[in-house]
C-alpha cells in the first residue's frame, strides 16, 4: 500500500483482536466463561470412561441424568451471560444454585472443579454492571462528575439545585489550600 492510499492500513488480526474486546468489555464475558468452564467437568465425569490396559473404570453414578442436566444448564447459563447480558442477576443467582446442586448430585460437584468455576461465575455474573458511556470531548465536569458535565449547558430551572450551588461556588485553590494527590482532601493546610 502505498501512503496515498485511503485503503484499511491494519492488519486483520488486529481489526478482529479489538473487536473481540470491543464485544467482551460490553458483557460478562469473564463470567460466561467460568460458568461454561463449571458446566463441561459437571456434566462429563458421570459418562468418562478411563482405561488402564485392559480394564475400564467407569464413572457412572445413578444420578447421571442429573449431572448431564446441571451440567447443560450451566453451559446454557453461560452463554446467556455472554448473548443476553440483561439477565445476567437471574443467570449469576441460577448458576450459583445449580453449582450448590450439583455437590450432592453430580460427583461432588464435578470433583469440585466445577462447582468452584460455576460458583466463581455465577457471582462475576452478579457483580458485573456495565460501563458507562461518556462524552468524548470533556468527559468530567470543572469539578471532576461527570453529571456536572452532563448538565453544564442546561438552563437553571432544569438543573438540580445542587449543581446550581456547585458551578455558581467556585473552587477554592491558593496557598492556604493543599490539593495535591496525597493532601487531605483540599482542608486548610496548617502552614
Amino acid at each position: 500500500m502505498s501512503p496515498e492510499s485511503t485503503g484499511q492500513n491494519e492488519h486483520y488480526v488486529r481489526v478482529y483482536r479489538r473487536r473481540f474486546r470491543a464485544w467482551r468489555g460490553n458483557r460478562p464475558f469473564w463470567a460466561g466463561l467460568f460458568t461454561l468452564a463449571g458446566g463441561i467437568p459437571i456434566a462429563y465425569f458421570p459418562y468418562a470412561n478411563m482405561h488402564l490396559g485392559n480394564v475400564t473404570l467407569a464413572m457412572s453414578t445413578t444420578a447421571g441424568a442429573g449431572s448431564l442436566i446441571i451440567g447443560v444448564l450451566l453451559v446454557t447459563l453461560g452463554l446467556t451471560m455472554w448473548f443476553h447480558s440483561i439477565v445476567r442477576v437471574f443467570a449469576g443467582v441460577a448458576s450459583i444454585l445449580l453449582a450448590l446442586i450439583s455437590i450432592p448430585v453430580a460427583n461432588i460437584g464435578g470433583f469440585v472443579i466445577g462447582f468452584l468455576f460455576s460458583l466463581i461465575g455465577g457471582a462475576l455474573s452478579i457483580s458485573w454492571a456495565p460501563g458507562e458511556t461518556g462524552s468524548d470531548e470533556e468527559p468530567f465536569g470543572e469539578h471532576g462528575s461527570r453529571r456536572a458535565s452532563a448538565s453544564k449547558g442546561l438552563p437553571d430551572e432544569q438543573r438540580s439545585e445542587g449543581e446550581i450551588h456547585a458551578a455558581a461556588v467556585p473552587q477554592q485553590q491558593g496557598a492556604g489550600y493543599d490539593l495535591a494527590a496525597d493532601a487531605d482532601g483540599g482542608r486548610r493546610s496548617a502552614g
